[in-house]
């Protein structure tokens, strides 16, 4: 059989999983291996906490893995933060009432080959993001690429496309002590010791920015090779905390770059020394919440203007009014996605230049939803204050799309901008997972939406994971070793 039989009888042909622009990107990697010599490549899908899982396969057996699929475990779809099997896979139905997730089988990683990179910090190694199927050829249908792709394809139907830009703090520290004594190895492992790579409190100064600047630069040029849209590298105001910003991107490719900008940040910085940490509030002395805004906006499908930014005498478009409504009528239901860890809700503190309650306003560091943008001006858009930067960005995204169009389709009014935002009578945030988890069920857009299922197994697997922090730590204001534990090398 010659190489275009194979092709011809793979499982992507036979189940039409690519697009023409994929089929010819694929021959594209096959030609970059070559021509790099690459020796591995990674495959690799985003799982319901928007964590890299995958195979590495040498580079001679990529070709065909990219047609063939890879297979992976179906208990990898059934899992926590601890990575515990949160659900009873060798019942009938595996807990899923579906034969295809029964017994811990196997479903499939499809490569989509327009997301290949060589990795500027492993030898020889190229990556590529997956998409999940089963054997027979359907969807999984808890893939939360999937899910965001499916909101990105109902907001084009709508006649929009989603532009996105991520401003994403974190934390960058030294690494002191990996605990790789047999003795931390309990699950989930103890966490690493580290310190401080600056004192803080110098919010944007150059010496601050001078003193993480040697460590940056190792992220920066391995993020900048990664053809990412990296706009700037920031100093944040709390002990070893940075700011990376992005330019816009359209929906799912903003989605797509969080995943990497994550797990290559995580990678490249623990190769030289550091650990890299998204978690939104970590366990140490003095240290600050991190947070990760979405700036978003809408471009029209067919002139391809914003709809934030036009025919209205105000800065914010009335397509743009609505679509802020239905942000802020979904916002507590929506801090399921936009915050999904315990550790998040920590950060919703009055006065804290994080929000607490779902309002509105024009430049306006303590609210929820910030307008920026003058009338007219092209580049008006909405910044979403609410994330962590731990969540998962497909279903962030996802979240976001889904609000808004109910806002469009509902002519939502905002309601006036809230000046003091902390003083505003509005609805207030969750104050913690088991209050956004009751608003999330209780969301008939978002059920619509993602489906019920979809709803029904996420807000599982974070109930299992509130249940096990309440049996261990219980209901705690402070953040918790439980946290440290789960969190701090996790995200």
């Amino acid at each position: 059989m010659n190489p275009r039989q194979r092709k011809s009888s793979s499982f992507v042909d036979r189940h039409n999983l690519w697009t023409r622009a994929q089929a010819k990107a694929a021959d594209e990697v096959e030609r970059i291996i070559k021509k790099e010599k690459l020796e591995l490549v990674r495959f690799s899908f985003a799982d319901q906490h928007g964590v890299l899982r995958g195979k590495t396969l040498l580079a001679s057996e990529a070709a065909s893995a990219m047609r063939a699929g890879i297979t992976m475990t179906t208990t990898l779809l059934a899992k926590d933060t601890a990575h515990r099997t949160v659900y009873p896979v060798f019942t009938p139905g595996g807990g899923f009432a579906m034969s295809e997730m029964q017994g811990g089988g196997d479903f499939l990683m499809v490569a989509d080959p327009s997301t290949f990179r060589v990795l500027p910090w492993a030898n020889k190694t190229g990556w590529m993001l997956c998409d999940i199927y089963f054997g027979n050829g359907k969807a999984v249908p808890f893939s939360t690429r999937a899910r965001c792709r499916d909101a990105v394809n109902t907001l084009t139907k709508a006649g929009f496309t989603l532009r996105a830009g991520l401003e994403v703090e974190f934390h960058l520290f030294k690494l002191e002590n990996p605990r790789l004594a047999p003795a931390d190895a309990i699950w989930p492992p103890e966490a690493p010791q580290v310190s401080l790579l600056t004192q803080g409190y110098q919010y944007l100064t150059e010496s601050r920015f001078d003193m993480l600047d040697p460590a940056l630069e190792i992220l920066r040029h391995g993020i900048a090779k990664l053809g990412l849209p990296l706009r700037s590298v920031e100093i944040e105001l709390g002990p070893s905390q940075c700011e990376f910003t992005f330019r816009p991107e359209d929906g799912l490719a903003a989605a797509d770059s969080m995943v990497l900008f994550r797990a290559a940040t995580k990678q490249i910085a623990r190769r030289n020394g550091y650990l890299a940490s998204f978690m939104c509030r970590p366990a140490l002395p003095n240290v600050m919440s991190s947070g990760w805004h979405l700036h978003q906006s809408l471009l029209e499908s067919k002139t391809g203007r914003n709809a934030f930014a036009f025919d209205h005498p105000d800065a914010l478009s009335t397509v743009g009014r609505y679509y802020l409504g239905g942000l802020l009528a979904h916002a507590r239901a929506a801090t399921v996605f936009t915050t999904p860890t315990i550790n998040g809700y920590k950060r919703y503190r009055p006065n804290s230049l994080a929000p607490d309650r779902a309002v509105w306003a024009r430049d306006n560091r303590g609210v929820m939803i910030r307008v920026l943008g003058q009338p007219g001006e092209p580049a008006t858009r909405l910044e979403n204050r609410v994330g962590e930067p731990a969540a998962n960005p497909y279903l962030y995204v996802a979240s976001q799309i889904y609000s808004g169009l109910d806002g469009i389709a509902r002519r939502l009014d905002p309601g006036p901008s809230a000046d003091t935002p902390y003083e505003t009578i509005a609805a207030l945030l969750p104050k913690n997972l088991d209050e956004a988890l009751t608003a999330l069920r209780a969301d008939d857009v978002f059920r619509a939406g993602f489906g019920s299922p979809f709803i029904d197994y996420y807000a599982h697997i974070k109930a299992a994971e509130l249940e096990r922090f309440r049996k261990e730590a219980g209901d705690q204001p402070e953040v918790t070793a439980w946290e440290q534990k789960e969190y701090l090398d996790l995200f």
